[in-house]
């Protein structure tokens, strides 16, 4: 399968980068081939979201990309949602495989105009700043691994000094707007650290009478003109270090089975969990099934929800590699949206039905 195979109503033309930030689709979308698809929210969908009617996992996979499982969460409140960007940076930074990009409000997070310019073409860049009260509409990308080499050119996140640095930003809250669920402590590209010595701050906010200004204040134009002086961001960010990890987002587990607190399997997930307490919950979508080999099987396209626990984990990466070794193959690692909306990993059957007995919703485990 190739870009090609899928339905491409609108070419980059449709969405111009000039001038800063550029032209953005009004929806959620999957970009590859310079061609933008928008996505539908489809909570029955193991990915969550369907692109031309399929799930967005089997689309990505048929592209040789990885899957929503193996991506992150990155805000992009820039020039960086806008397709046409996106084509140049596959061009000019090689930037490889298809970019997920999701549409999402945020609350006390705003896109403000940097103290300085951009070199390539002398326009003013945007940078993130807390600022209380404000609602805005942005993106995030669900970024691959193995793209952050290109995004970290892009951002100068290596340049010496650096233009922006990777943080995990806790400022805020961060939520889709199409379909549901919290993006909590997404990554972001924001100003470096309060600068010292010869660091540079042209990507600090701009301050003018003792405050930024926000993107949506004033167009490209009207911020070109601005004179003032580079200011805090007020962020609650800390610093990545590397290469995010899809298995540190989320740090939580929903478990349905054999895995909730007192039942027989229990044991196996107490010594990975935090101090945070286990909390009842149900997910509004699925149903459980019992497979005939004491076990239970979670699918997303059928019942009215189901009951379980979500359990925060201390260390996710080590916590899910025990976990996904327990459920075997038969079950696929996803992400789910709990009915408050937070975000789980769970885990859903992948392998055939064949002498499943569905169960009812008051199901308690075993």
């Amino acid at each position: 399968m190739t870009g090609t195979d899928i339905a491409a109503p609108w070419p980059d033309s449709a969405f111009p980068a000039d001038p800063y930030p550029g032209a953005r689709p009004p929806c959620s979308f999957l970009h590859t081939d310079a061609r933008t698809h928008p996505l539908t929210a489809d909570p029955s969908a193991p990915s969550g979201w369907r692109a031309s009617g399929r799930c967005l996992d089997d689309v990505l996979a048929g592209l040789g990309a990885p899957r929503l499982a193996g991506r992150v969460p990155l805000l992009a409140y820039g020039s960086n949602a806008c397709p046409s960007k996106i084509t140049w940076m596959r061009d000019a930074r090689g930037l490889g495989g298809p970019v997920v990009v999701l549409r999402v409000r945020t609350a006390g997070l705003a896109a403000v105009w940097a103290a300085g310019r951009r070199v390539v073409d002398d326009q003013r860049p945007a940078t993130l700043a807390a600022l209380d009260g404000v609602v805005e509409e942005h993106t995030v990308w669900l970024a691959a691994p193995e793209q952050f080499a290109a995004l970290d050119a892009v951002e100068g996140r290596d340049a010496d000094p650096p233009r922006y640095r990777l943080a995990r930003v806790a400022t805020g809250r961060v939520t889709l707007l199409d379909g549901a669920g919290v993006l909590d402590r997404p990554w972001a590209y924001v100003a470096p650290e309060t600068p010292t010595g010869d660091d540079r701050t042209d990507r600090r906010p701009l301050v003018l009478d003792g405050a930024p200004v926000t993107c949506t204040a004033l167009d490209q134009a009207g911020a070109a003109a601005l004179a003032g002086t580079p200011g805090p961001d007020g962020l609650d960010a800390d610093t990545a270090e590397g290469v995010p990890v899809p298995e540190h987002w989320p740090s939580r587990v929903f478990v349905y089975g054999s895995l909730m607190p007192g039942q027989r399997a229990f044991g196996l997930l107490r010594p990975h969990a935090s101090t945070t307490l286990p909390q009842p919950v149900v997910l509004p979508v699925g149903g459980i099934a019992d497979t005939g080999h004491d076990y239970p099987a979670l699918t997303l396209d059928t019942g009215d929800g189901v009951p379980g626990w979500v359990v925060e984990l201390a260390d996710p990466a080590s916590a899910l590699a025990v976990l996904d070794a327990y459920e075997g193959p038969e079950y696929a690692r996803v992400r789910v949206v709990v009915e408050d909306g937070t975000v789980c990993w769970a885990w859903v059957w992948a392998a055939a039905r064949v002498g499943h007995v569905p169960l009812a919703r008051g199901w308690a485990g075993r």
